[in-house]
């Protein structure tokens, strides 16, 4: 008991010349829970937290035409923490984010260890120089448009079917990042990207080769209100009109996934099936009060995209080769109401994939109470495939992002 005792007091002490040692302040909704700044200015803490609930109703319509098999799903889409703030110097910033959630976390295997993939984000972001930027950790990829932006920011409940084929999503290695200014308005950015090529939280090493990933951008008009090439609808109502215009390149060298850094590992019976695989995007977003476009082109090839064993036969995995695009507008009305819609469309190499073509249309509203902060969105989707179970899909989801 007494020593149990001691550890209370010495307990209570460190937490209390830690609040005293530091500045706490509450922060406004919307702007994290906590900020925390030494007294000193050596280092700074935001604390963030959001959720997604999503119900979601979904029948397929068969050969015949009738929809059968209807079926409803209620779950925590995304909870997540997220910390950041800058160590040292306000030069020199990091960021952590935590998936909590089911889906966040899931995909466990022998590459991470059989343990839950917690970690979303982990990477630390050096400014060293006037308009340049050197990150290294665990972060997104500069890939597609779609799937740079938060999934706190979309316009619509999820995103498209490009994105869910396509992507290359987050891995760790290292970043560096460029903008200048070119005459009065005109803005350029360049990122070139070194990572390990097999996805986030892998454990197991560098099993392929590396990923090399370069993006360009070009903003004529100059740059967006709030960073507003980066999130859904045109929330903060830009004045004049506003372009941004993107093109990624990325090369997995001896990849061993089917696409690319995602996607399930090419085993043969002599261990991993490894080819190269090229992925292409092409992207912009438009903004002019309350009106908002965005367009993707995404393609990806790979040198031997069949996995074959050393006889000769198929394993059964293939890298997901092809193309697709993706097209969305809304309109946001001044009560903060938007009506938004999505075309997408992907069409798989049929002979390697035996998917062919596939489409989305999708048609959604939004209520932005705290612009993407607080705010309920809903959409009615149809996706059509090769295979004729094409599904018709309600969804309603909360988001809450403190």
């Amino acid at each position: 008991m007494k020593l149990k005792a001691l550890l209370f007091v010495v307990l209570a002490c460190s937490v209390s010349t830690f609040v005293h040692s530091q500045e706490l302040k509450s922060a406004k909704f919307g702007k994290g829970i906590l900020n925390i700044v030494d007294k000193d200015s050596t280092w700074s803490m935001k604390l963030g937290a959001r959720m997604q609930l999503l119900g979601s109703v979904f029948t397929y319509n068969t050969e015949d035409g009738n929809f059968q098999d209807t079926n409803s799903s209620f779950l925590i889409r995304r909870a997540r923490l997220k910390f950041d703030g800058f160590v040292f110097n306000p030069n020199l910033v990091y960021k952590l984010e935590l998936g909590l959630s089911n889906r966040d976390n899931s995909g466990s295997s022998i590459y991470t260890h059989n343990s839950p993939r917690i970690i979303m984000d982990a990477v630390m972001k050096w400014k060293f120089h006037k308009g340049f930027e050197f990150w290294f950790g665990q972060t997104k990829l500069p890939g597609n448009r779609e799937r740079v932006i938060s999934s706190a920011n979309l316009q619509l409940v999820d995103r498209s079917i490009l994105n869910a084929a396509y992507n290359i999503d987050r891995d760790i290695g290292l970043q560096l990042h460029h903008e200048a200014q070119l005459g009065k308005q005109f803005i350029m950015r360049e990122i070139i990207a070194i990572s390990q090529g097999e996805g986030r939280n892998v454990t197991t090493g560098n099993l392929g080769g590396l990923q090399y990933t370069g993006r360009l951008e070009f903003l004529p008009f100059g740059a967006f209100k709030d960073h507003g090439d980066y999130f859904g609808s045109d929330l903060s109502l830009e004045q004049t009109p506003k372009l941004s215009v993107g093109a990624t390149f990325d090369f997995n060298n001896n990849a061993v996934r089917t696409r690319s850094n995602m996607g399930s590992y090419m085993t043969t019976d002599t261990g991993f099936h490894k080819t190269d695989i090229t992925t292409w995007f092409i992207d912009g977003m438009f903004k002019y009060k309350g009106v908002s476009f965005m367009a993707e082109y995404a393609s990806r090839t790979a040198e031997n995209p069949v996995a074959l064993n050393s006889d000769g036969t198929e394993t059964g995995q293939t890298v997901l080769i092809g193309n697709g695009v993706n097209l969305q507008a809304g309109y946001l009305f001044p009560a903060n109401w938007e009506v938004s819609g999505r075309y997408a469309s992907t069409n798989f190499s049929k002979g390697i994939t035996t998917r062919g073509t596939e489409n989305e249309y999708t048609l959604g509203v939004s209520r932005y109470i705290v612009k993407h902060k607080l705010k309920v969105q809903t959409d009615l989707g149809y996706l059509t495939n090769k295979k004729n179970t094409d599904l018709l899909m309600y969804r309603l989801q909360f988001e809450v992002h403190f």
